[in-house]
């Protein structure tokens, strides 16, 4: 038998077992809401998709270069200057076979084994796991509700870390950093020579406020986006990083070995999607018209210890007072409701056995839907009145 590695010994990803378990549901016939993935229910815009075709066409879509296409790398620099008024140099942006190649290409490139990363729990559990499968070690911070969940300069006084990673807006909870706040955190990194990365991935879904990209409080720090959310593009698989000049060709030597380029059909639908205006801000009137109902309807479904998200399309709730199991409560709440829903035990392995996090990236029909299912499952298990 064949050894395994230490390296390879992860924990699994909660939310993907949760999918395969609503996909056996839905193969047995039931009707399944999904509340569990951060995946927006609309396909790839239409430009990109006619973009795509013509390629097809006229293009046999080979390799690209690694860093990607060119004129895809100057588009997404433009798109610094009109959403945030950064002069982004192309040079600096690197296309990636999504924000997880990304993440794989900037830990190898700024860490060594041993080197320790501050982050933030509640978080993206993929950030600890790839740390680990790379022999880096995941530092934990636990922020606290009155700072939204975000860390604080003062969480890491007595840290010792060689690298800082912030999402703002962040998975699970959709809180995001002012200008202030995210510079107070930059600055505490380079104080200490530390990495600073920012995932901006979320970018583009805000509510009440634009999120600040850390590019515009430094150039030295590391950018990772994707065109996943925002561009509604989840199984196309491209992100990309903006890198200081320095660390670009450190890059695009471990870009080459590790992945050749990104696919090349969908960097063309990506340039695609950076012109699709119109149709991205119609998604975003559906997750705003979402967010309002779940701001709404979870209190009513009894699920009240909610904080209304800033960006993203998610709710994180406290639910301490009615489990200390999120998986099995979540588990239950899909066989009885037909609702699927994330435990908490992903994103805080210490405080998660007492929260959920709800997705609102669906259809408003199935966000309809999906609160009178959680309405009625809190009803039959005596959480709420009739």
């Amino acid at each position: 038998m064949m050894r395994n590695s230490s390296r390879g010994s992860v924990d699994p990803f909660i939310v993907m077992d949760v999918m395969e378990a609503a996909r056996q549901a839905e193969d047995a016939g039931r009707h399944i809401i999904h509340m569990e993935v951060g995946q927006p229910g609309t396909a790839a815009p239409a430009r990109a998709r006619d973009a795509l075709q013509s390629a097809m066409r006229a293009d046999p879509l080979g390799y690209t270069v690694a860093l990607g296409l060119p004129a895809l790398r100057q588009r997404i620099a433009r798109l610094y200057g009109e959403w945030y008024d950064v002069d982004l140099d192309p040079a600096r942006v690197v296309v990636t076979p999504g924000s997880s190649g990304g993440f794989i290409l900037a830990f190898t490139a700024l860490f060594d084994a041993g080197d320790r990363i501050a982050l933030g729990a509640p978080g993206y559990p993929s950030y600890r796991q790839i740390m680990k499968s790379l022999d880096l070690v995941p530092v934990e911070i636990e922020t606290r509700a009155e700072a939204r969940y975000q860390m604080e300069p003062s969480d890491l006084a007595a840290v010792d870390y060689q690298g800082m990673m912030v999402a703002s807006p962040a998975n699970p909870t959709g809180t995001m950093l002012g200008k202030e706040a995210l510079g107070a955190l930059v600055g505490a990194a380079q104080e200490r020579g530390a990495a600073f990365l920012s995932d901006e991935i979320y970018h583009g879904i805000e509510y009440d406020h634009k999120a600040v990209s850390a590019l515009q409080i430094s150039d030295d720090v590391c950018v990772i986006n994707s065109f996943s959310k925002y561009f509604s593009m989840t199984g196309w698989r491209i992100g990309w990083l903006v890198l200081p000049e320095a660390n670009l060709r450190q890059v695009e030597r471990l870009a080459q070995n590790m992945f050749i380029c990104a696919p090349h059909a969908a960097q063309v639908a990506a340039l695609g999607a950076l012109d699709a205006g119109d149709e991205l801000e119609a998604n975003m009137d559906v997750y705003r018209a979402n967010r309002q109902l779940m701001i709404d309807g979870l209190p009513r479904a009894g699920f009240d210890r909610i904080a209304p998200p800033d960006g993203a399309f998610y709710v994180y709730a406290d639910v301490s007072h009615l489990t200390q199991d999120s998986r099995a409560f979540a588990r239950a709440i899909l066989d009885e409701a037909g609702v699927a829903v994330t435990p908490g035990l992903d994103f805080d392995p210490a405080r998660g056995g007492g929260t959920l996090r709800f997705s609102y990236a669906r259809s408003t029909a199935d966000i309809v839907e999906g609160l009178e299912r959680l309405r009625g499952f809190m009803q039959a298990q005596g959480h709420i009145d009739q």
